[in-house]
């Protein structure tokens, strides 16, 4: 894949922490780089290259990134943990890495400046993490992603697994509460207060279940089973026994192509479209699980279908430069001010579709370095 060698490469190339060329969020609004969830997608995905391929350039990058956002008392520029926002976590977990690969004492004290806003982040009557704290009682598959492999990382590291059990516990949630029993398919997010325009006056339920949100929901899973203990194996069990429902559920809608549509179930309606990132996580998860003995052998090729499938449709040259497309900006339900983000089929169609977005490149790289560890044996 000489391909993906050279598009990883430029992007490195045209990218500083102050101005990443991936975070095309930032780039459309005009506003400079902070600490959030699109760069540490991408960071963590440097430094599993590093991990693979042993090249200190990947390193440098990620180091000098992250490096860039991290002040000597462990405080961060433009993070405020009062915000109480589930997304910002997510870059935290660059920081364990970047911790044990450096030693910089500052990215300790990180740790625990993030760690800070997770043990008090509000939370649902049954437990689970408020996605923001501008969305109060409510809990998105994309939160799930962003804060417990974060989480359970921290309580198998450095507080002797105290709270492991309450992880757990809010992945459970999510199974009883969020998951579709005839599909096997999660919506996209939950008000347990019911009171938010796009949520199901009786169930609390958003309307659709949207591929990326499924997909972060699938690397939560992958990534937490990944980092708890032995001495949770019943646990560890229990949430494989739930990845694999939920992707032998997928499977089901895996287009020929072996991408998936952006809204997962409805796969030829009007707009609707095989997009990348979602596409590119399932890819990462389905390898990467098969590596770790959760799946069987026999699921190694959907994911490698998947992630044929969306080079093969979405990764191509225009004026001498490799581009990614087919990635959906970005979708999000409310707040009360965005009507238009309403959880409905015609909503998840009229977002951006947008090239070279972090959300689509960082998975991509994952189900890259899948392929390779893979071939190494």
């Amino acid at each position: 894949m000489e391909i993906l060698d050279r598009y990883i490469d430029e992007l490195l190339e045209k990218s500083t922490p102050q101005a990443p060329i991936w975070n095309i969020e930032k780039i459309r609004m005009g506003k400079p780089s902070t600490w959030n969830y699109i760069d540490g997608c991408m960071i963590k995905a440097i430094l599993e290259l590093y991990d693979i391929k042993d090249d200190k350039k990947f390193l440098e990058f990620a180091d000098n990134f992250i490096d860039y956002f991290v002040r000597d008392d462990g405080s961060i520029a433009s993070y405020d943990p009062q915000e109480y926002n589930i997304d910002n976590v997510n870059a935290g977990k660059t920081l364990f890495d970047l911790y044990k690969l450096t030693g910089k004492e500052k990215y300790r004290k990180a740790i625990e400046t993030i760690y800070g806003q997770v043990k008090t982040q509000p939370r649902t009557a049954s437990g689970n993490f408020w996605h923001k704290k501008i969305y109060p009682n409510q809990v998105w598959l994309d939160g799930m992603y962003m804060g417990q492999p974060f989480y359970m990382q921290y309580e198998v590291e450095y507080n002797n697994c105290e709270n492991c059990m309450d992880s757990f516990n809010q992945f459970m949630n999510v199974y009883k509460k969020m998951r579709d029993p005839k599909t096997g398919l999660y919506y996209h997010a939950y008000d347990e207060s019911k009171e938010m325009f796009w949520a199901d006056k009786e169930t609390g339920l958003s309307q659709n279940f949207w591929l990326r949100a499924l997909g972060w929901y699938s690397m939560a899973l992958v990534d937490s089973i990944e980092i708890m203990p032995d001495s949770f194996k019943e646990q560890r069990d229990k949430l494989a026994e739930i990845y694999r429902e939920l992707i032998d559920s997928m499977l089901k809608f895996q287009d020929e192509s072996g991408m998936w549509y952006q809204v997962v179930d409805k796969g030829g309606e009007d707009k609707n479209y095989l997009e990348t990132s979602g596409s590119a996580i399932f890819a990462y998860s389905i390898m990467k699980s098969v590596r770790m003995g959760i799946l069987d052998e026999s699921y190694f090729k959907y994911g490698e279908k998947a992630f044929n499938g969306t080079c093969d449709k979405y990764l191509s040259e225009k004026d001498g430069e490799l581009q990614l497309g087919g990635i959906c900006l970005v979708a999000g339900l409310g707040p009360e001010n965005k009507p238009n983000r309403n959880g409905t089929y015609e909503y998840y169609m009229s977002e951006p579709i947008v090239e070279n977005d972090a959300k689509g490149v960082a998975p991509l790289i994952l189900a890259y370095i899948e392929i390779l560890i893979r071939e190494k044996g």
